[in-house]
């Protein structure tokens, strides 16, 4: 059977990367499998639903090219894929559950419960579990009368319904990443399974639409490990276990410095985004600034995502989405969480800008340009952007990197000019500004070799020479090669900013 997979995330705020490498997981096993990749928003909990988040969540996933096939905003065969919208089909299951002497209602109010764990922590017991030994005590259809629940039923009494977890009971199941896991039902207590507004919980909803989904594989963080047993038993107590899906439990992405999980708080404190895309506050106003708006473009920050926590078991780690969906496997990835490293992703993005043919880096930084007025011709900033991206770390960067092939340079690096432009050097240059005047052949080579004999005529060296040349086109000592530039922005615009040069460096340095 070809996998079936779902991302599954709440809608209560912005998507953590840890979700989107999640999300990212599923999706390379769909693709590479010939599977089908869903979304379904897991929205159970209203309390905590916060407006905007699911919208989020998908033009995150757009973004990053994750194309959903089954989803709440493209339908499929098992519609509706909000489980808000399910409500109605789960309390068939949880009757099932009761009939099968697999669950139980509770009565208990929410003030009993409350007063029960205070008096617990009071008497300085471990915390209060609703389980096989307290259950005894509490008002639940295990302990009251068949008249007595029915009585209550038919008064409209509110109540949730529970799993009955059996007492001392190992559940052992296979994960694909950590091999076999067995939890004690000791460790457990009686999950809630229907609320008493009738939403099901995370546990109900999420075991049952995994079934009516037919999802192959359950892939998702480590944090929901624990939660696990439940869904096991929920699998043996509705007879499934022969299509429960594999389990994969997902390592944590970790602080830089490897001491707990990736927050916000981190990404705040040390300058980092920890979101994809931006995200403001609906109730507070506040932006948190995402991955997308820094810089980042796709495909390197899914490559730098898949390697948090994965690895292919070979040098390589530059991948394009092809390789990553060829390379990857369960199977290799790591049972230990990964530290985030915001300079591997700079230089993920670093070295993907550099592959990017130079016609399409074009169409991509033109914006920029466009956005300050400067038109100029495709075949010009293609070469611009061919000469810029070794020195691209985001798309954001090129104009910092090379505005000076559209303008003039209006400011000069005067600490530079200080230590190369010497008394006795302006005699020399007008010089070397007629030779470029009068060059035949006004190339990168030619210029090149044209300098070479200026210098030997006059006994100058490189350092003499091409960092004065440098900071007379650029303003700057940073740069692509001085000669590839110089043909770019042409002769006649080469030779007025080197007369410029010879015009102010004196006054500014001398």
């Amino acid at each position: 059977m070809k996998p079936r997979v779902r991302f599954a995330p709440s809608p209560t705020g912005p998507l953590h990367i840890g979700g989107v490498r999640t999300a990212l997981y599923n999706y390379l096993l769909a693709q590479q499998l010939g599977g089908t990749f869903i979304l379904r928003i897991e929205d159970t909990d209203q309390e905590r639903y916060v407006p905007g988040a699911e919208d989020y969540i998908i033009e995150t996933l757009a973004w990053c090219g994750l194309t959903v096939q089954e989803g709440p905003h493209v339908g499929g065969p098992h519609a509706p894929y909000r489980q808000s919208e399910r409500k109605p089909m789960y309390r068939q299951y949880a009757d099932q559950l009761i009939a099968s002497g697999n669950a139980y209602y509770a009565f208990d109010t929410k003030e009993e419960l409350d007063a029960i764990r205070e008096s617990m922590t009071e008497g300085g017991n471990s915390t209060f579990k609703y389980d096989s030994n307290t259950r005894q005590k509490l008002s639940n259809s295990l302990t009251l009368s068949a008249d007595e629940v029915n009585k209550r039923l038919e008064r409209g009494d509110d109540y949730v319904i529970r799993l009955k977890v059996n007492a001392n009971e190992d559940v052992t199941f296979m994960d694909e990443i950590r091999g076999e896991v067995s939890f004690n039902t000791s460790q457990l207590d009686d999950k809630v399974l229907l609320k008493s507004d009738g939403m099901p919980t995370y546990h109900m909803a999420n075991v049952v639409d995994d079934h009516l989904m037919e999802i192959t594989h359950v892939i998702r963080g480590e944090e929901w490990l624990p939660s696990a047993p439940t869904h096991v038993l929920l699998y043996r107590a509705f007879g499934w276990q022969a299509t429960m899906p594999k389990f994969a439990h997902l390592p944590l992405i970790l602080k830089p410095d490897g001491n707990g999980k990736l927050s916000k708080r981190d990404g705040d404190r040390l300058g980092f985004p920890v979101f994809s895309l931006d995200w403001t506050n609906p109730e507070t106003g506040e932006v948190s600034s995402g991955f997308r708006e820094r810089g980042f473009l796709p495909e390197p920050f899914l490559n730098m995502l898949a390697f948090l926590g994965w690895n292919p078991g070979t040098e390589q780690e530059v991948f394009n989405r092809a390789e990553l969906i060829a390379a990857f496997s369960l199977e290799r990835i790591n049972k230990a969480g990964a530290k985030f490293d915001f300079e591997k992703a700079k230089w993920f993005n670093q070295q993907y800008i550099k592959t990017i043919e130079p016609a399409t880096l074009a169409d991509m930084v033109k914006p920029q340009l466009t956005a300050k007025g400067i038109v100029v011709s495709n075949a010009f900033l293609t070469e611009a952007s061919r000469l810029l991206a070794e020195r691209l770390t985001f798309l954001n960067d090129f104009w910092e990197q090379g505005h000076f092939f559209f303008q003039q340079p209006d400011k000069y690096d005067e600490g530079n000019l200080k230590k190369k432009w010497k008394e006795g050097k302006k005699e020399f240059f007008p010089e070397l500004v007629a030779r470029f005047q009068n060059l035949p052949d006004f190339t990168a080579t030619a210029l090149e070799a044209e300098t070479k004999a200026f210098m030997e005529t006059h006994s100058l060296g490189f350092g003499d020479v091409l960092p004065v040349l440098r900071i007379m086109l650029t303003g700057t000592m940073q740069g692509p090669s001085v000669f590839d530039t110089a043909v770019l922005i042409g002769r006649e615009e080469t030779v007025s900013r080197m007369n410029k040069g010879l015009e102010v460096f004196n006054e500014l340095v001398l």
